[in-house]
């Protein structure tokens, strides 16, 4: 997902009480809190306002975010995306889980998922993990976590995601994980004033969960 939903730009500023609220967790309705979600290696949970020092540390560096939207430039700028990732969800529209490693509470990347029709029929998502975390494991171990979460849960019954063609990193995690490069979109993305080329990455929910039967087993929902 190199296009990010969230434009700061876009966003006014809140009242730093509205900052520090995150709504509590309740795991039958994902619209009014979400769950977390255990794999091996990490779990994903609901974004809190203390994560915003964290992410800002984890995706502003230059390795990260080079091939998508610019983030946030300043942590107070990752405290309103949080806010309005918090306000996307009781929409129905969006969900953005935080990575924490397992022995830590500190976020060092999201998972997120947006609607791209009503009902996430269809859905894109996208990932972004600091780079002291890649090839480590936890970006499979999350991706399937989220993917499960996306199918079961959201109800998800197509799952895109897009990656610019220089991104040799993000292209290889999504073939590893199974999704089909179904074609290439030509100078959809934009970054510091050039075009860049995507390929389009989809994964079908009757044939995640035949992979799943056969290679996986279930993730763990608290």
């Amino acid at each position: 997902m190199e296009k990010m939903p969230y434009q700061s730009h876009l966003d006014p500023t809140l009242p730093l009480i509205a900052m520090l609220q995150t709504p509590p967790v309740v795991t039958n309705d994902w619209r009014t809190g979400l769950p977390e979600l255990t794999g091996s290696l990490v779990s994903l949970r609901e974004l809190r306002a203390g994560d915003a020092p964290a992410l800002f540390s984890a995706l502003s560096s230059e390795q990260v975010s080079k091939f998508i939207s610019p983030p946030p430039a300043t942590v107070d700028g990752f405290g309103r995306f949080i806010n309005w990732a918090i306000r996307q969800r009781e929409a129905g529209q969006y969900v953005c889980f935080a990575i924490v490693p397992h022995g830590s509470d500190t976020a060092v990347g999201i998972f997120q998922v947006r609607s791209l029709e009503p009902a996430f029929g269809t859905a894109e998502w996208g990932f972004a993990v600091a780079s002291e975390f890649w090839g480590t494991g936890i970006f499979v171990d999350g991706a399937k976590l989220i993917v499960d979460f996306a199918f079961e849960v959201l109800g998800v019954h197509r799952l895109e995601a897009r990656a610019a063609l220089r991104n040799g990193r993000g292209n290889g995690a999504l073939r590893k994980l199974g999704a089909v490069q179904e074609g290439v979109l030509r100078r959809s993305f934009e970054r510091n004033g050039e075009y860049m080329d995507q390929a389009l990455w989809t994964i079908l929910q009757d044939e995640w969960k035949l992979q799943t039967k056969t290679v996986w087993g279930s993730p763990v929902i608290h």
